[in-house]
């Protein structure tokens, strides 16, 4: 089945049918005078906490990586 697209109006007065239908696996499309602005979808809660630092040692960043060559800077401010 396609997403169905609803307007704000509807939707607002429709909600909990739209989250029911959220709920059972399908997206809803919320639109402004038939324009789509919003997507309403399932939520999904993350599995495990996020940890930092899971990619020390795979990502290197160049020592000048911060440094601005005069040309690019003069090209910017034209």
């Amino acid at each position: 089945m396609a997403d169905p697209i609803v307007n704000i109006r509807v939707a607002k007065t429709h909600l909990s049918r739209l989250i029911e239908r959220v709920e059972r696996g399908d997206e809803v499309v919320i639109a402004r005078a038939g324009r789509p602005v919003a997507r309403l979808v399932s939520y999904h809660s993350r599995t495990a906490p996020r940890a930092p630092g899971l990619w020390r040692g795979r990502v290197a960043v160049a020592a000048d990586f911060d440094i601005t060559p005069d040309g690019m800077i003069a090209d910017f401010e034209r």
